[in-house]
Formats: C-alpha cells, structure tokens, sequence
C-alpha cells in the first residue's frame, strides 16, 4: 500500500542489507502534526497498517497532552493488543484515561494471560470498576488469577490450553481441534493428555500429532517427561526452567496437580526481559521500573533515598583521607593520584560484580562452585592490578620525579584491586546467600570497601614510607 511505502522511506538511513525495526522519528513526527491539525484521516491512515508493536510504540514516544489527544479520538480504533504491548508503566498511565468500560472491552478480547497482566498492574479501584463490567466468566477467571502471589507462574499462565482424554485416536483429536477452532488458544505448541481427574499424564508436540496416523492413540504418542509447573511457582524459576530444559510450553498444576493452565514461551521471554531490566535498574540505584514515565515527584524520591545512602558511605572514605590530612600537606602529590587508586578500584570491582550478579541470577553459582569462583575472580583482579601497578608506578615516577612514589602507589593498586576482586565476587554471593536481593545494595557495599581500601593503603603507605 502507499501508505506503508512512505513510512517505509521514513524509516532511519540504514545499509541496504541492515533491518531497521520500530517507527522513525520523522513518521511519529507527521503522526503529531495530523493529530494537531486535526487531520482525522491522515492519522486514521497512518495507524491502519501499523502492527500492534509499532502502534504501542507511538503511543510511548509522543507526549502526555499528544497521547491523551490520540487515545481520546482513536483508542477505540485501536486492536486491544495494542494496550497488552504497552508497558507496565504506560498501562498505569494510559488505561485510567479510558472509561472503565472501554478497558474492560479490550480485557475481554485478550488471552486471559495477557488480561490479568494488564489489570493487576492498575490501582485497585479501578481494578473494581472494570471487572464490574467484564463477563462472570472473565471476571472469575481474573479474580482466580490475581488470587495468585505475585510474579508467580499462575499470574504468568494462560487459561486456554488444548487437553485430551488419553484413550482418544488421532482422528478424533484432529476432528475436535477442527470443530472446536473458536475456542482454541490463538498459539499453542503442545496437546496435554489427562486421566479423568484432569492430571496429566503425557504430553503431545503438534508436530508428533500431524504425522501419526489416524488410527493410533493419542497415549502412544505422548511424552512423559512434561515439567509441571506448580502455581505458586516464582517466574524467575519459571524462566530458569524453560532455559534448561528448551521448553516451548508447559503445563501449570494446582495444589492437587490438576491442570489448569499452561504457560508459553513468549510469556517466559517476556519474564527473562523483565528480571533482567530489574537487575541492571537495581545495580545502578534506581528501583522499581524504568522510571521513564513516571511523575517527577516519584522517580526524585526513588534515586533520593538511594543517593542518601552513598552519602553516608562517600563520608566514610572521606573520613579516611582525614586520618591523614597531614601527611598529604607535606606531599601534594599524593591528593592528585589518590583518585586513581581508588576509581581503578571501583572499575574492577563493578567487573566483578557484574558477573557475580549475573550468574547468580542464572543460577550458575551455587554451593559447589561459589568458593573456585571468588578465588578465580580474586586472581583476575589481582593479575590486573600487578599489570597496572607496573604501568602507574613508571607514571607517578616520571611525573612527580619520585621512585619511591611510584612504588607506594603500584603497592596500593595491587590492594585494592586484590580486594575489588575478592568483595566484588563475595558480596553479591552473601547477600544471596542470607536472601537479599544481591542486585540491590552490592554497589553500595564494594563502592565503599574500594574508596576505602584505596584510600587507606594509599595514603597509608605514604605515612611509612614517603613521610
């Protein structure tokens, strides 16, 4: 169509070999334009052959007052998928603006997996409102679904799945998926053999399913091995799992090991992108979501609350350097380098850490190997810091024209990055071990430990030796 051409020529420059993904500027920028001016079918015409992805992403990028205008004149134009692919967030901000039972009529046409997604990140109130106006089937099974503890695999499954009796043929089980296609799942990869007490007993990939003949019975095809997920399983689990095991589905069990759902892979992806998101936003201060869309208010008094904590910590490693204020007025020098030492420090700690953190939360670390890998990640600093203790002491001896500062401040380096390796490997496994959440507060933890160390073995080494 014209109209996907012209975008198509929006999109940013690129090789002609290279795929460029999401809108360009200049698309959302004439999208606005139309929008103010009212241009109703030009905007009509813009969204038409936009996917739901694209859509959603419009809606993120203009501002509030264009965004407001764009769902008050359009929302009802819009697929009902679109609002599953905005983010938590942006659901936050976006639904409320609808009436109540608007939401509740993009709830009903979506997957009850995305349907609870979407509600249960709204306030409770409105949660009231919309579920007033839904089915007394959607609302019991939403009701059932938040009933569930957070982040647990039976917030994370999906309602509809496909369960056969064990002794059907494959004839019979294609007949039923034929005569029953409205009410399938839009996507599903596995059948799910079940007894009469609806617990399972084998599972059938489709593939294995269209290449058998008709006559044979579905219980001669399953796989036995069918990881059941309980559902107060956690979804980082979940996701480790499915990783483990190269999963494209599994079914979802209750207390009795009855199913009653079945959780997909785009729904785990989905989980490993959020955990993910999660740790990196904790180790850099800022907890919670991505804070993009967020008041001011809130997103100050988040990072506040963490920078509050830094302080103390930076007063800490300036207490240190107090201890010897003396010694660094009869040597200037020793103001101008200590910096150094102390941000070679941090620098090979945050490596470490970063790591730790990581394979902690790939469950890559655990009893058996935590000790081999603090020691190894503990050489490594060490091994750094000979090499760079070496290339600063020829430095710190040219420039300041002194041997022996040069070997205080190699001495120093060696130290402190011996000691970012062993705490920046150690911290995140102790936190982890004690239950802490390890991407929270082990920045703050190794940031002090290498201000300090570098600080103190620095100037402290100057006291002796240069003084």
């Amino acid at each position: 169509m014209v109209e996907a051409e012209n975008r198509a020529d929006e999109k940013p420059e690129a090789e002609e070999d290279e795929i460029v993904f999401g809108l360009s500027d200049r698309f959302i920028n004439g999208v606005v334009e139309a929008l103010n001016g009212d241009d109703r079918e030009k905007v009509l015409a813009e969204l038409k052959d936009l996917s739901d992805a694209d859509t959603a992403e419009l809606i993120s990028k203009i501002s509030d007052s264009d965004r407001q205008l764009l769902l008050k004149e359009f929302s009802e134009k819009m697929d009902p998928y679109v609002f599953s692919e905005l983010s938590s967030d942006l659901q936050r901000i976006v639904l409320p603006e609808l009436p109540p039972q608007q939401v509740a009529a993009i709830i009903s046409e979506l997957d009850s997996d995305d349907a609870l997604y979407m509600i249960q990140n709204l306030d409770e109130d409105f949660q009231h409102d919309i579920i007033h106006h839904l089915s007394a089937k959607t609302r019991m099974t939403l009701q059932e679904g938040l009933s569930f503890p957070e982040d647990s695999a039976g917030r994370l499954m999906q309602r509809e799945f496909v369960a056969v009796p064990q002794f059907w043929t494959v004839g019979k089980t294609i007949d039923f998926l034929r005569a029953a296609a409205d009410e399938l799942p839009d996507d599903f990869f596995d059948l799910f053999v079940i007894d009469p007490g609806y617990h399972i007993v084998g599972e059938i990939p489709l593939n294995r399913l269209v290449r058998a003949r008709r006559s044979e019975k579905v219980e001669s095809l399953r796989l036995e091995d069918t990881h059941p997920i309980p559902a107060t399983m956690d979804q980082e689990e979940v996701a480790q799992l499915f990783r483990r095991e190269n999963l494209m589905s599994a079914p979802v069990v209750d207390e009795e090991d009855r199913l009653i759902g079945v959780i997909t892979i785009d729904d785990v992806v989905d989980v490993i992108d959020q955990e993910a998101q999660d740790d990196i936003l904790k180790l850099g201060g800022v907890k919670g979501d991505s804070d993009i869309y967020r008041n001011l208010r809130a997103t100050t008094w988040s990072r506040f609350r963490w920078l509050f904590i830094n302080l103390w910590t930076a007063i800490l490693a300036s207490a240190v350097v107090a201890l010897f204020d003396a010694t660094i007025e009869q040597i200037v020098a020793l103001a101008v380098l200590m910096p150094i030492v102390a941000s070679m420090g941090g620098n090979a700690g945050t490596q470490t850490l970063t790591v730790a953190v990581r394979a902690l939360a790939t469950r890559e670390i655990s009893d058996t190997n935590a000790m081999r890998i603090i020691i190894k990640e503990t050489l490594v600093a060490t091994l750094n810091g000979i090499g760079f203790a070496i290339l600063m002491g020829l430095i710190a001896g040219v420039w300041f024209h002194s041997v022996p500062l040069g070997l205080v401040i190699g001495a120093a380096m060696v130290i402190n990055l011996f000691c970012a390796g062993l705490f920046g490997a150690a911290i995140p496994i102790i936190l982890d071990k004690i239950g802490s959440d390890p991407a929270v507060s082990s920045a703050i933890f190794l940031t002090t430990v290498t201000d300090v160390v570098g600080f103190f073995a620095f100037l402290g080494l100057a006291s002796i030796f240069l003084v």
